[in-house]
Order: C-alpha cells, then structure tokens, then sequence
C-alpha cells in the first residue's frame, strides 16, 4: 500500500471543501440578490447569511494582512507529505491563472476581495437578514 495515499485524498478532500467554499460565497451572493428579487424567504435566514459574510469577510481581511488561507496552507502541507506536486500563490489565484492563462498581480486580488466583501456588507442593508429565532 502506498503511503502516501492518504495524505493525497486528505488533500484532494481539502481542495473540494476550498471549492466549496469559493461556491458557497460567490453563488451565496447571485442567491441573496436573485432570491430577494423573486422573494425566497430562505435566502434571509440568519445563520445563512452570517456564515455567507463571515467566509467572505475572512477572505478579504486575510488578503490584506498577507495571510494564506488555512485551507491552503492545509493542502500544501497535505501534499508535501504525500510527495505530490504543489502550487504557490492562493488558492484563488492558481486556479484563475490556470482557467484564465493570465498572471494576475496580486494587488487584484485584494480589491477584488474587498469590493466583493463590500459587496456581501451592502446587501445586509438593501436585503437584511431575517432575525434570529
């Protein structure tokens, strides 16, 4: 049995909950304002919309203090211990450059995650939350 392979599936099982996450926050947000719209009450639960905005708030304060993600920091270590290969930079970034091509200066990260945060802050006032219960 190789070794290795559980630090290997603990890193992939890590890299499929990071993409949870960046789902949950950017599809959270398109469901807060589409939901609003169309008035699904379930898009203003408390709980939903806090944990929404506590992801996003995490990711955008950690940018600006140049701190790595513990998830990728946790992947990184995960398959350094299995010998696998592994990436530099964000999460984020080294998907983007791998989908996109493009090398994005990481200045566009911090606004990009500032504006989207401020984004998610705003629509606690234009669709507040339901409250708690």
């Amino acid at each position: 049995m190789d070794t290795n392979l559980p630090y290997q599936l603990l890193a992939d099982l890590v890299l499929a909950l990071h993409s949870g996450v960046v789902i949950f926050i950017v599809l959270g947000t398109v469901f807060i304002i589409v939901g609003n719209l169309r008035g699904w009450r379930w898009v203003n639960h408390f709980w939903l919309r806090f944990v929404h905005l506590a992801g996003m708030l995490s990711v955008a304060i950690g940018t600006w203090l140049d701190i790595t993600c513990p998830l990728t920091d946790l992947e990184r270590w995960l398959r350094i211990r299995a010998d696998a290969e592994t990436y530099s930079g964000s999460f984020i970034e080294y998907w983007l450059q791998q989908l996109l091509f493009y090398d994005f200066a990481p200045w566009m990260f911090v606004l990009t995650y500032t504006l989207f945060g401020l984004l998610i802050l705003a629509l606690w006032w234009i669709y507040p939350p339901n409250k708690k219960r």
